[in-house]
């Protein structure tokens, strides 16, 4: 058997663990540089409000409403995410975490225990010990339990916010109820393709013919296919370091000059490294962008792209910014005002793994120095060692107008218990 264990409207319990009078009013997150909307509690999702709904054009809404609205709090989430899956992994040995807020667990051995309770006991301690609330579905298959848990946290009155599907009856039941688009691992073309020969549940799915799921979607829809039949075909996978890592930015205002570009573009090589570094690898190309304002018809537009291999795979901040830059003068030009800029990082080779060469290797006194680096940010707040490049005042911050405090982990905004 498996579990998918899910947290229910993750983002917004975050804030609602340290901001109690938010139960039962809509709350909704949003993106970077306060976009759009990235997460919704129920109450906000009922009021109508779309994933990936601009800010400015609800913004009349979420006054008239009383929403409650908040920056994109990446360091309290990502706590509260450890945490749980903490907890979680004592319940099982073998754990899979799938996201942020969800995570597999096999159950192999447990016959002769009672699920129902197995599941409960998860809820229970999770909410306990976190505060956030959670929704488990179990099944023989990894796919039948994403089904499981969709109907757990559908349906909690009924279920209590677990549901096992251990029969054909209920299998084929959920499987009739589950419309196509909500499948785990079936796209918006794909489920467009099945929708227009008939299939419109994931019952209709499993019906067609094994040669056509192959034809059509691969054998990635045919393994599908076969664990929706609760045929196990689907294991847990171990996490994978990243096969490119990017960081982009949209700026709050145009920019014109080189030195303002270079200087963001140092800023996302420096996160890119320090996330190289984190999974051990090494990348030997990366890719710098520059656009401008798309959605700004009345100006003259411009977007570019350049790839540039390097001469030796290297995590080092100060290397990979030297060539980011030279990529960078590659294609600026002057006369556009430039509202996005990014670098991504790829062709990753694991650190102990890199193949020297006889001339232009990395310089290895990078390595103890951005050990170094990485240790004094991590102990004391992050960049707080930075290039000379980079702006010392950070102007050029993300745009987070409702951040809330990072109540786990950093003190200066722990919670203050007035007696």
């Amino acid at each position: 058997m498996f579990a998918l264990i899910d947290c229910n409207n993750f983002y917004a319990s975050c804030e609602r663990v340290f901001r109690p009078d938010l139960n039962g009013k809509p709350v909704v997150i949003l993106s970077n540089n306060d976009g759009c909307v990235i997460a919704r509690s129920n109450e906000a999702k009922a009021m109508g409000i779309p994933m990936g709904a601009p800010a400015f054009k609800f913004d009349e809404l979420f006054k008239q409403n009383n929403v409650h609205v908040f920056s994109t709090n990446f360091p309290l989430y990502g706590d509260m995410s450890n945490r749980v899956m903490n907890i979680l992994s004592d319940f099982s040995p073998d754990m899979e975490i799938y996201s942020i807020d969800e995570c597999f667990l096999k159950l192999h051995g447990f016959e002769l225990f009672n699920l129902q309770e197995h599941g409960l006991s998860m809820r229970l301690k999770v909410v306990k010990w976190t505060g956030i609330p959670i929704s488990v579905g179990m099944a023989p298959t990894k796919a039948l339990a994403k089904a499981a848990n969709r109907i757990a946290k559908k349906f909690p009155e009924r279920t209590n916010g677990v549901y096992i599907i251990d029969t054909d009856e209920k299998r084929e039941k959920a499987l009739k109820w589950l419309k196509i688009e909500d499948v785990w691992g079936i796209g918006r073309k794909h489920a467009k393709r099945l929708q227009d020969i008939g299939a419109l549940t994931a019952f209709d799915f499993i019906k067609l013919s094994d040669d056509w799921v192959k034809r059509n979607m691969s054998i990635v829809g045919l393994r599908l296919k076969h664990d929706l039949q609760g045929i196990p075909t689907l294991d847990l996978e171990d996490v994978q370091p990243k096969k490119n890592i990017a960081t982009t930015r949209s700026f709050e205002t145009n920019y014109t000059e080189f030195e303002q570009l270079a200087e963001r573009v140092t800023a996302f090589t420096a996160s890119c490294a320090e996330k190289l570094r984190k999974q051990k690898s090494c990348c030997n190309s990366l890719m710098v962008f520059v656009q401008t304002n798309r959605f700004a018809k009345d100006l003259p537009q411009y977007n570019r792209n350049i790839v540039i291999k390097l001469p030796y795979a290297t995590n080092s901040t100060i290397e990979l910014t030297k060539f980011s830059l030279l990529a960078l003068k590659q294609i600026f030009k002057e006369g556009y005002l430039y509202k996005k800029a990014g670098v991504i990082v790829q062709d990753f080779v694991p650190e102990n793994e890199i193949q020297t060469q006889l001339f232009d290797n990395r310089n290895e006194k990078h390595v103890p120095l951005m050990k170094a680096i990485d240790k004094i940010n991590a102990q004391f707040g992050q960049q707080k060692i930075r290039l000379g490049s980079q702006d010392p005042k950070r102007i050029w911050k993300m745009k987070q107008e409702k951040l809330s405090p990072r109540y786990t982990t950093d003190l200066r905004d722990i919670i203050t218990i007035n007696l």
